[in-house]
Parts: C-alpha cells; sequence; structure tokens
C-alpha cells in the first residue's frame, strides 16, 4: 500500500506543460516579451526563402491551446476553426507510439486555393509567402474548400464567404508571435523562415506525416518534425472512417437540370425535335442556371466570377452556362414565334455547342480537385450519359420524337450504370485507397440511395423505352430525372476529401 501511495504521489508532483508554462508565466513579472521574441521569426528573409510552420510532434501533447488561441485571437465565429488537432497511432504493443499533428494552413508554394478561385479572393505575399485570403472579394463558392487538398478553407455560413489562417499576418507586421505559437504551452509550433528550393525537394519525397495527402499537390512548406522512431504502420486514428461529405443540394439540381437541357439542344442540333422539347430544354437551362447562384454564400457579387477565366475551370462553366441560357430561350423563342426563321438552326447549333463545352467544364472543374472518384474521364462520360438519357426522354415526350431516340436512352443509362458499378469493384482492393473509401460509402450508409438509383433507371431508363416506347415519355422522363439528381447526389456525397490527420471530414 505504501509504495501504491508514494507513486500516486510522485505522479502528483509532475507538473502538465500547462501548469509549466503558468509558473513561467507568474514569475516572468511582466517580462513575457522575452520569452516570446526567442521564437519570432526574422521578417527580413533572404531571396529564395519564405516563412513557414514548424511542428514539434514529441513537444504536443494535444492539448488544443492552439486552437483555442486561434480561435481566440482571431474573434472566430462559434464552430469556426482554422486549426485542428490529430493523432497518428501505429508500433507493436510492446513498443506503441503516438504522436500528435496539430495542422492549420501550410501556406503552399503553390497554393490549389488561390489557383482555383473564380473571383482571385487569394493572394501570396511576395515577400513571407503567406497565402491570404481576401474577405472581400469572396462570393462564397466554397470551390477553394473542394481543391485544397489539406481541407484548410472554412465556409461561413453566416457571413456567407469562405475564411481561413493567414498566419495571423498583422500581427506579425506588429511584431507580435501568431496565435497559436503564443498560445501553445510547450513550444511545440514554431515560425521558421524555409528555402524554397529545399522544400520542392522535401514535398517530392512524399507526405507531411503519415495519411496525409502528397505534399507535392501543393508544395505544402509546413515541417513536421520527431525524433521518435517512425514505425511503418503509423496511421491517423482517423484513417478507416468513412463519411458522407455535404451534398450541395444547389449543385445537384444545377448539374441535372443543366445536363437535361444539353442534352436536348444536343440532339435537337442533329435530329428534328418539336418546339416542346426545346422548352423542356430552355426551361432546364435557365432553372439550372439559377439554381447554381443558390450555392453562392453570397450570390449578388456573382458576376465577379468572371474574373478568373485565365485559371479556374469555375469562371470557364459559368461563361459557358451564361451563354448557353441565353442561346436557348433566343432559340426556343424564335421557333415559337417565327418557325421559318433562318437563324434559329445556327442558334441551336451554337447553343448546342456551348452547352457541351459547359458539361465539360463541369466535369473538369472537379476533376481539377485531384478527387479520384471525380477524375476527368469517369466524370465527363457519367455528365456526358446523363446528358443523352434526359435529353432523349425529353425529346420523346413529342409525339413526332424519332424512333431513334428510344433506343439512345437506355444506351445511355446503360453507359452510365457500368461507370457507378466500376467504383463498387474497388470493395476488394486491399490497400484503403480513396476509391476504396467511397466504394464503402456506396455499399454502406449510401446503399439505400444507390439501390433506388439503379431501380429507376433499369424500369424507367431501360425497360420503359425498349417495350412501352412514346406512350410512356413523360414518365421515363420522370423517372430519369429523380436518377440524375440522385446520380449527382451520390457524386457529392459519396467522394472521398483527402485530409490531415483529425479533419472533420472523410
Amino acid at each position: 500500500m505504501s509504495s501504491l501511495v508514494s507513486a500516486l504521489l510522485r505522479q502528483q508532483q509532475q507538473i502538465t506543460a500547462v501548469d509549466r508554462f503558468s509558473n513561467w508565466h507568474d514569475q516572468s513579472h511582466g517580462r513575457d516579451e522575452e520569452r516570446y521574441s526567442e521564437s519570432f521569426p526574422s521578417l527580413e528573409l533572404k531571396p529564395g526563402q519564405q516563412l513557414a510552420f514548424e511542428v514539434d510532434m514529441d513537444a504536443c501533447t494535444g492539448c488544443k491551446s492552439c486552437v483555442t488561441a486561434c480561435h481566440q485571437m482571431n474573434d472566430l465565429d462559434p464552430g469556426e476553426v482554422w486549426r485542428n488537432v490529430g493523432r497518428l497511432h501505429g508500433g507493436t504493443a510492446a513498443a506503441p507510439v503516438q504522436l500528435t499533428v496539430t495542422a492549420s494552413c501550410h501556406h503552399c508554394l503553390d497554393p490549389a486555393c488561390m489557383r482555383g478561385c473564380p473571383v482571385g479572393a487569394y493572394k501570396k505575399d511576395a515577400i513571407t509567402g503567406i497565402v491570404e485570403h481576401l474577405d472581400d472579394v469572396c462570393i462564397g463558392c466554397q470551390y477553394c474548400t473542394l481543391t485544397c487538398p489539406y481541407d484548410v478553407p472554412v465556409f461561413n455560413a453566416d457571413r456567407g464567404i469562405v475564411r481561413k489562417c493567414d498566419m495571423c499576418a498583422s500581427r506579425l507586421s506588429a511584431g507580435e508571435d501568431t496565435a497559436c505559437v503564443q498560445g501553445c504551452p510547450n513550444d511545440a509550433i514554431s515560425i521558421r523562415p524555409v528555402d524554397v528550393a529545399q522544400v520542392l525537394e522535401e514535398c517530392e519525397a512524399g507526405s507531411l506525416v503519415p495519411g496525409a495527402p502528397a505534399a507535392h499537390h501543393t508544395y505544402s512548406t509546413t515541417r513536421y518534425v520527431s525524433k521518435k522512431p517512425m514505425p511503418r504502420n503509423l496511421l491517423p486514428a482517423d484513417y478507416y472512417t468513412v463519411r458522407p461529405q455535404h451534398s450541395h443540394p444547389s449543385l445537384v439540381v444545377f448539374l441535372a437540370l443543366s445536363q437535361l437541357a444539353v442534352g436536348v439542344f444536343f440532339l435537337a442540333a442533329v435530329l428534328s425535335v418539336s418546339p416542346l422539347a426545346l422548352c423542356i430544354g430552355a426551361a432546364a437551362g435557365v432553372l439550372g442556371v439559377g439554381a447554381s447562384l443558390f450555392h453562392l454564400g453570397r450570390p449578388m457579387y456573382a458576376y465577379r466570377v468572371m474574373a478568373g477565366l485565365r485559371t479556374s475551370w469555375l469562371s470557364r462553366e459559368a461563361l459557358a452556362f451564361g451563354a448557353f441560357a441565353g442561346l436557348v430561350v433566343a432559340g426556343t423563342g424564335l421557333t415559337l414565334v417565327a418557325p421559318g426563321y433562318r437563324l434559329i438552326g445556327p442558334t441551336i447549333i451554337t447553343a448546342a455547342s456551348l452547352g457541351v463545352v459547359g458539361l465539360v467544364c463541369s466535369a473538369l472543374l472537379y476533376a481539377a480537385t485531384e478527387r479520384p472518384l471525380w477524375r476527368a474521364p469517369a466524370t465527363i462520360v457519367r455528365f456526358c450519359a446523363t446528358a443523352v438519357a434526359l435529353g432523349g426522354a425529353a425529346i420523346g415526350v413529342s409525339t413526332s420524337a424519332p424512333g431513334v431516340v428510344f433506343l439512345l436512352i437506355p444506351a445511355a443509362v446503360f453507359v452510365e450504370l457500368v461507370a457507378d458499378v466500376s467504383v463498387l469493384l474497388h470493395l476488394r482492393d486491399r490497400h484503403n485507397s480513396p476509391l476504396r473509401r467511397s466504394a464503402s460509402l456506396i455499399a454502406g450508409p449510401l446503399r439505400t440511395w444507390a439501390q433506388v438509383r439503379v431501380l429507376l433507371a433499369v424500369i424507367g431508363g431501360i425497360v420503359l423505352p425498349l417495350t412501352v416506347g412514346a406512350p410512356a415519355a413523360p414518365v421515363t422522363l420522370a423517372g430519369l430525372l429523380v436518377v440524375a439528381l440522385i446520380s449527382r447526389h451520390l457524386f457529392f456525397v459519396a467522394v472521398s476529401a483527402p485530409r490531415m490527420p483529425g479533419r472533420a471530414t472523410a
């Protein structure tokens, strides 16, 4: 008993890192600047250098003081987090290893957030290398939340914009250290100058930490150091956890309706279709473009999206579909009021061409996020198949519809089903790859959605067009529209998003 009491007393006398910092602070007699100045980085950088975070994983205890300090000193809103803390587990039962990973923006050499932003709401400081977000420019399109491989930008629904860590640039310029550095009681975080050439070499070697996305995608500058041996099985604690992603309902509606419209006018450019089909396509195109505005946090500034035409696929998609919507309305109107007007054909052909361009831009803007489920070839096939199936069903509503459309519909539906089933084949992967994660979601939490989609697609998109034909066209169109909505819903929620250990998304 005495030995147990002695052991407990010794344990009680071992103060934590927080206690040590508190004791030092109480004994410093107001000389806090001496402690902080020791870790404060020099802003006089040499050519070819920039500032970067350095994290000592041996010193980090996971207390989340950095998270709290960041939240308080940056006056973040409730639920808004710019810094996260995760854990790496590995080793053996005899020699277990656990390391703590604190992560924020990595202020990359080639920031994907800045590269894909359609409005230029990001800038990289030419001297310090800090990547800052311009809140007053942001329109809340949230595309940067998809392009960033580290899941750094955070959408603030109340403000209608995205925000992120700027390395407390204003504090650095005023001679103050960053919030996370000052808040860490164990000096686990510091800011150091790094050589750009060295960062490029290190990023080619692999990831920042086990389980993190490959560093060469954006050339992250953050350095994680540890003196502990790194076992081969060291992985994030949540490595095998999969969760559905955000569904983006406005984008689901936009994609389904815009693809319906593109399908109608593409087929109208090569087949003789009725004015009713053109009206359905025009209405879908206008409603689809309108639905996309509801995705923006600040839709009144949607016009700013044209600023990124040189670098952003989102800007190109917006331009293509904006022009497409105008031409489909013009072409349909001319067909109704002046059936013999000679410019009707060229207008429809131009609209169809712009629609196809917009559809490809839609696929490429998701492929640019480098998520395997959204790879360009598979995404283009899915989007084109949906467009042909929905366009054929809309044209089939007319009693004068060409018979070939009732063969195109099942063919397109079959192609998309094959593309979707190919994802499920990755359930057999030994490696916990992103596509296996997506397959696990589709076969698990999202199974009901997937089953309903397949059932409706087979009945409405294959059986009815081949057996009933034109009389069932309205039912086929309604069923395939539901299928398209479910397909685009699964497109978003089943994707496996890259992340740092401990991030909230899967």
